[in-house]
């Protein structure tokens, strides 16, 4: 992955665990992507999970995509893979190579780099906790993750997406 962060000197008490670092907002998108993997009968959360549950759940996270028919094909793709389309991930391990293979229980390793990825973004630029728009960042990131393979062949191009998120975000 390529970083708009580099490193910080403060401490982030958030570290240790993959979802802690998430704010309130976030927490439903992680259960839903865990209930998403479940039903599709994978043993881990990849990041097409992650990618999907942002997409339904979060707005900030579909206005990045700058318009309705995007964000309606990246839904599209989401939901073939979840009825079928996903069938060739399912048993094989997500590995986009940005960590090693030792992980955490059902996680894959794509996913939690995205969220250590997130953590440190939405840290070293705001000090806050990680939002939609910071995971989506993540995973817009990593060429070699599933989430940027469904927004490939949804016809999204991975790398305008991560400039424009690296803009700064609508105020609340």
């Amino acid at each position: 992955m390529h970083s708009p962060i580099q490193g910080t000197s403060r401490q982030d008490p958030s570290a240790a665990e993959p979802d802690a670092a998430l704010t309130a907002e976030l927490a439903p998108v992680v259960a839903g992507a865990r209930r998403r993997a479940l039903r599709d009968g994978d043993r881990q959360v990849d990041t097409a999970h992650l990618l999907h549950s942002l997409m339904e759940s979060d707005p900030e996270v579909r206005a990045a995509f700058e318009s309705g028919p995007r964000v309606a094909r990246v839904l599209g793709y989401l939901v073939q893979r979840s009825i079928g389309y996903g069938l060739r991930w399912q048993g094989s391990v997500e590995d986009s190579g940005a960590v090693p293979l030792l992980g955490r229980p059902g996680w894959s390793p794509g996913a939690l780099s995205a969220i250590e990825f997130a953590r440190r973004r939405a840290f070293a630029l705001r000090g806050q906790q990680v939002t939609g728009r910071d995971l989506l960042a993540a995973l817009a990131a990593d060429p070699r993750c599933r989430a940027v393979e469904v927004l490939r062949h949804a016809g999204v191009d991975p790398a305008a997406l991560s400039d424009r998120l690296n803009e700064p975000s609508p105020q609340r």
